[in-house]
């Protein structure tokens, strides 16, 4: 920022009562300077930015800033307000104000200023010192981040100077993220709460339960937490460790976009004194979900938890068991899913004794995927004493013949049989033999008799029906199957929409047939479009993304290749509004291309790594490419109807502002 601002650039008495004449006080020390042109010109493009959004920040600051024709050099002009001028900020009028002018196309210069000064006006120590400086030569120097000797402390953001103030500790909090697929979602909103924490000054330790395993907490950072925050959509594991301490229990997008709210939050909960109970006998009543903040909210919300953690452990099962059938095809054909046991029957140098051992490896693996999805929802609803149903009603539901759907009446029968159960008051000498003998018994017993005597001939002739239906499908059916799959999969990107389409394909490789391998081909297709598209909108239209979303699309390169929808998250979170439409078009263009082609996969995830196992790989990469510049055109049209002809600002521009611009 060395060239941006001087000494006559800085107005340490402005005397303005509005913005408008607050920027055409400014921007007349532009004029003079010889940095604008045309002042009246510079004002107009000024008023259309500011019309766009306010540009106000809490804390007292505003920032106008446009990009001009009439703008000779990028400059920046501060002036300081002694009663305050409204520029919309949500904490009242601005008292600090800076003027950013830059030339039109100059895009990286903007950001540059923008960004630069946005992460400075985030230290109390800076603003504080700009509002007690004396010396316009000190206050450009200080912006442009040259050492000037210290001054006088403003009393608005720094503290007392008195002993309890300054040995006082700083507020703690511990935080649990986690996600169906614990790949994208846990680790991006442990990221955004770990920076929020930061900027607040609060000490903030985060275990993230993602699929690689989690690291438990130290049980001395737990204890000396203030709150708990858990942004979770699958069921915390070992809830009693944080006992006795205030929660905020949210979803996992919240810890995403909402770090700073979740954090304030955290704060006024400690500070009314809430405590939580969760207790380490999983046989007791409030043990488990049942006892949890989570267990309070609407009952739609907690279905999804619990469905969402049975999805969370069977997703390693489908992967695996599906990649090895795969490959099994792969090298030794379909007609290897009929040869004999290897364990009768394996000779070391042949291929198809190879590929023999990878399918029945697969199958033996997919033998699994059923009751672990049951079991897991189970145990999402009541802790450990319902894994035993759960994995018994999933059992059950393979032995009628009732499938993946059995599978989620089972483990949701499953789990409310042991909440049933743990209600039930017994003698305190019984409590030690309830969660590891009793509940697991009876609970058995009411889950198989449901499945066996009730409701498993009911959901098996539904699901052989399903069956039927998919494998019937052809035509118009098939296509708009297809759309409304690419619909599910892009409009969260990761969230309860698109694991409920997952799910309902990989359900259908338990027992694969032409429709549900086709569902399969679609599903993957269409996730995969949010961050190639994503990925190639950054490269063809760089003007209309910060830095940050530019960097983000090389990675999306690669995480949409590799099937991982989230990759495409950043930019949703920065524009929904028209990032989400463009993607869902461009899926729903996809899903319905896949199906009309007639695509078939048997893998549940792998990308464009798999392709070799796809059926009709070029026709289906056509299909993904379609969808991608469906998508792309839609997302680079609607970003750029955003740009003023006056004001050409990028869409996404103001992401590198914290709070507004």
């Amino acid at each position: 920022m060395s060239e941006l601002i001087t000494a006559e650039l800085v107005d340490l008495d402005l005397s303005a009562e509005t913005k408008s004449a607050a920027t055409r006080s400014l921007a007349g020390r532009m004029v003079a300077a010889g940095r604008v042109t045309d002042l009246d010109g510079f004002l107009a493009d000024v008023a259309a930015r500011e019309a766009q959004m306010p540009t106000g920040l809490d804390g007292g600051i505003g920032i106008p800033h446009c990009r001009s024709e009439h703008v000779a050099a990028p400059t920046l002009a501060f002036g300081r307000s002694a009663r305050g001028i409204d520029f919309g900020a949500a904490d009242g009028p601005a008292d600090l104000v800076f003027l950013i002018a830059a030339p039109a196309g100059a895009d990286d210069d903007h950001l540059t200023i923008l960004s630069s000064l946005a992460r400075r006006l985030m230290d109390p120590a800076f603003t504080g010192a700009l509002r007690a400086e004396a010396d316009p030569a000190a206050a450009a120097a200080r912006i442009r981040g040259e050492e000037v000797p210290a001054t006088v402390q403003d009393p608005r953001t720094t503290a007392p100077a008195d002993t309890e103030r300054e040995t006082a500790e700083p507020f703690r909090i511990v935080a649990v993220t986690s996600c169906p697929t614990g790949i994208a979602h846990t680790y991006m909103a442990a990221e955004s709460l770990e920076a929020a924490a930061r900027a607040q000054g609060v000490v903030l330790d985060v275990e993230t339960q993602g699929s690689a395993g989690f690291e438990r907490l130290d049980p001395a950072v737990i204890a000396a937490a203030d709150a708990v925050i858990w942004a979770h959509d699958v069921d915390v594991r070992e809830k009693a460790r944080f006992g006795g301490k205030p929660v905020v229990d949210t979803g996992v997008k919240a810890g995403i976009n909402r770090p700073a709210e979740l954090i304030a939050e955290a704060r006024r909960k400690a500070g009314r004194g809430e405590i939580s109970r969760f207790s380490d006998d999983p046989g007791e009543p409030g043990a488990g979900t049942a006892g949890s903040a989570q267990a309070s909210g609407h009952f739609g919300v907690r279905l999804r938890t619990y469905l969402m953690s049975g999805v969370s452990y069977m997703v390693p099962f489908v992967a695996a068991g599906g990649l090895l059938i795969a490959l099994s095809f792969a090298i030794g054909g379909y007609e290897i899913a009929s040869a004999k046991s290897v364990a009768d029957h394996f000779v070391w140098g042949e291929a198809d004794s190879w590929a023999a051992l990878l399918n029945q490896i697969g199958t033996a693996a997919f033998g699994f995927l059923v009751p672990v999805l049951a079991g897991y929802i189970a145990y999402g609803m009541a802790d450990r004493p319902a894994l035993v149903p759960g994995f018994v009603g999933g059992a059950i539901a393979l032995t009628v013949d009732a499938g993946f759907l059995g599978g989620l009446v089972a483990g949701l029968l499953a789990g409310a049989a042991v909440m049933a159960i743990q209600r039930v008051k017994v003698h305190p000498t019984l409590r030690g033999i309830m969660p590891v003998l009793v509940i697991p018994l009876l609970a058995s017993i009411a889950v198989g008799f449901l499945m066996y005597i009730v409701v498993g001939k009911p959901i098996a002739s539904l699901q052989n029906a399903l069956t039927d239906w998919l494998n019937g499908l052809s035509g118009s059916n098939a296509v708009i199957l297809g759309i409304v799959l690419g619909l599910m999969m892009c409009f969260d990107m990761g969230g309860p929409l698109n694991k409920v389409a997952y799910a309902f394909a990989v359900g259908g490789l338990a027992d694969p047939t032409p429709g549900s391998l086709k569902v399969m081909a679609a599903v993957m297709a269409a996730g995969m479009v949010p961050p190639l598209a994503m990925a190639l909108a950054t490269t063809v239209r760089r003007g209309l993304f910060t830095r940050t979303e530019r960097e983000n699309g090389r990675a999306a390169w690669v995480l949409g290749a590799s099937f991982i929808t989230e990759g495409a998250i950043p930019f949703a979170a920065a524009d929904p509004l028209r990032v989400i439409p463009s993607v869902m078009a461009g899926g729903a263009v996809t899903g319905a291309l896949s199906m009309a082609f007639g695509c078939t996969l048997r893998a549940p995830h792998g990308g464009v790594f798999v392709v070799p196992l796809i059926g009709e790989p070029f026709l289906y990469l056509l299909a993904i490419a379609a969808g991608t510049a469906v998508s792309t055109a839609l997302v680079v049209a609607l970003k750029g109807m955003r740009r003023n002809p006056g004001n050409p600002v990028p869409a996404g521009d103001e992401a590198e502002v914290p709070v507004a611009a």
